[in-house]
């Protein structure tokens, strides 16, 4: 069931209309004594759903009890700071953490036979649900889920139940999902609403969920002409239908296809956003599909200081590098400490271009050393931003300092870009 839906590739749905809409939704879930809200933390800063939590915490507090679980997955919790930045005026006391490994309920599994069916016999594991203990034990008239639609590496469109299912979920979804995708091709899965992970999520849900009081609260957001971020769309629902709509507006403003390939590429990291290559590698799986065959991928990071978020597998990045499948996969089947921690090597995967473009990065946090190691050219950050001018760049082609075409991407987690070939049947 669709709660509301508005939005176009002309929209602007600013503070005072999303305010409007939040209320209403409010008022549709009717009376409610205990509510969580599931956000995204940190690292989807630009989705617009702090100032969305913000306001569904404002609304609901007079009536209910309210708590914050952030859908980390893996990620790091959120430093104090963090949460006053995104979620201004929430008490901190509120939040809490999700711990990827522990304090976990199963619910229930997915048999081999049908993820062989749902990824085309690539793998046939079973896949088993498991959900942070706080969803299924907090006694919760509601649960809000807010979070952005907008391309995705493993899923093809990021959001909706992959908030809940691996963003509150267990070691083992997370690994399996990921390495599904991997496999599967994320060629072939970027920017697209069904997917092998979708489609394995979604079955997951109407099987294990049913009981489980969800709504979700959608944005679909892209710069204007101005290039400043607007939110373009807001969709509340609580099955897959709003995320089926709000899906199609994000495959129109999130995805830029062009009719050249990219010779050179550009990609700036925001600092406050990427400390890791965990999360900066977007800048390869995002641009992966419009660059040519040698074409010069740059990748300025000064915030990166680490390869993996998680301990674990920053020294797993470390050891085996982003060096190729068929290399990560001979690892994945030899190695115990990358086969049993699927998901990294899924990162492997996607943060490697199979030797088809150069990748030059650039960390602030990381030496030449540690760079090169993990399979990646290195150069220093802040030489590369005065030798390309970033400051004065904008977004999408133009000439370079060499006279060369040189294409300028100032976030990557914000879109897709691709060949109009890679998408046929148009978007």
């Amino acid at each position: 069931m669709i709660r509301f839906a508005e939005g176009s590739e002309a929209t602007v749905i600013d503070s005072a209309r999303a305010r409007e809409l939040v209320g209403e939704l409010v008022e549709q879930l009717g009376p409610v004594r205990r509510v969580l809200i599931i956000p995204p933390d940190y690292t989807r800063y630009h989705s617009g759903s702090g100032e969305l939590t913000v306001m569904l915490y404002e609304l609901l507090r007079q009536q209910a009890h309210v708590e914050i679980l952030p859908a980390l997955g893996t990620h790091t919790p959120m430093k104090p700071q963090q949460i006053a930045h995104m979620y201004p005026g929430i008490p901190p006391e509120l939040f809490r953490i999700h711990d990827w490994r522990d304090n976990l309920i199963r619910l229930g599994e997915l048999p081999g036979d049908e993820v062989a069916r749902l990824s085309g016999g690539a793998v046939d594991y079973t896949m088993g649900c498991e959900l942070d203990h706080l969803l299924l034990d907090g006694g919760w008239d509601r649960i809000i889920s807010v979070g952005q639609l907008v391309p995705h590496e493993v899923i093809g469109i990021a959001n909706h139940v992959k908030n809940i299912l691996i963003g509150t979920g267990g070691k083992e979804i997370i690994d399996k999902s990921h390495f599904l995708g991997a496999v599967c091709n994320m060629e072939k899965i970027m920017g697209q609403a069904r997917t092998p992970v979708r489609d394995a999520l979604n079955l997951m849900a109407r099987r294990f969920l049913g009981h489980v009081p969800i709504t979700y609260l959608l944005t679909v957001r892209a710069k204007d002409e101005a290039g400043k971020l607007v939110t373009r769309g807001l969709y509340a629902g609580d099955d897959e239908e709003c995320f089926e709509v709000g899906a199609r507006l994000c495959q129109q403003v999130n995805i830029d296809l062009l009719a050249e390939p990219i010779q050179r590429a550009i990609v700036h990291l925001d600092p406050l956003e990427f400390k890791s290559t965990w999360l900066g590698n977007k800048a390869i799986y995002r641009t992966r599909m419009a660059l040519a065959d040698d074409a010069e991928l740059i990748i300025l990071g000064e915030g990166v200081k680490e390869f993996g978020e998680d301990p674990a597998i920053d020294r797993l990045i470390r050891r085996y590098g982003y060096k190729g499948t068929p290399h990560t996969l001979d690892a994945v089947r030899s190695e115990a400490d990358l086969g049993g921690n699927l998901s990294a090597a899924a990162h492997l995967i996607h943060g490697a271009s199979e030797g088809r473009f150069r990748i030059t990065w650039c960390a602030g946090g990381l030496s030449r050393e540690e760079i090169e190691s993990v399979g990646y050219a290195y150069a220093d950050p802040a030489e590369m931003r005065r030798l390309y001018k970033v400051d004065s760049l904008r977004d999408g082609p133009q000439v370079g300092h060499d006279g060369k075409p040189t294409f300028y991407i100032s976030n990557p987690a914000l879109g897709l870009w691709a060949l109009r070939r890679n998408f046929p049947g148009g978007l």
